[in-house]
């Protein structure tokens, strides 16, 4: 099993990214997949969630509902997170993770402890 991240990089203040989780060794359309972020000296935060393909349900926290949107392309087994409207406060390295259960995200989807497998991160620079 493994994830792989990409597609992060420096973008200006009202930008967008989008970046990509690769999965392998599992069908993504199983499990809940989550992004995560950590930025220098801060805890990691849980951002955005889309449970498995039976429910297809999508979790934003706070901080970015109504700028990022998650999604999953099941056939490229592929999980993305389009960021737009990007903030100097996004400037974070971004990780996708795959819940240890298949099934439905759970009510604390983002609790970092529900997760077992780990994209490597991306670092997202938003800085003019």
């Amino acid at each position: 099993v493994q994830l792989q991240a990409s597609g992060g990089g420096l973008v200006q203040p009202g930008g967008s990214l989008r970046l990509s989780c690769v999965a392998s060794g599992f069908s993504m359309d199983a499990y809940a997949i989550t992004w995560f972020r950590q930025a220098p000296g801060k805890k990691r935060e849980g951002i955005s969630c889309i449970s498995s393909s039976d429910d297809g349900s999508t979790y934003y926290a706070d901080s970015v509902k109504g700028r990022f949107t998650i999604s999953r392309d099941g056939a490229k087994n592929t999980a993305y997170l389009q960021m737009n409207s990007l903030k100097p406060e996004d400037t974070a390295v971004y990780y996708c993770a795959r819940d240890r259960l298949p099934g439905r995200a759970r009510n604390s989807w983002e609790v970092s402890s529900w997760y077992d497998y780990w994209g490597q991160g991306t670092q997202v620079t938003v800085s003019s």
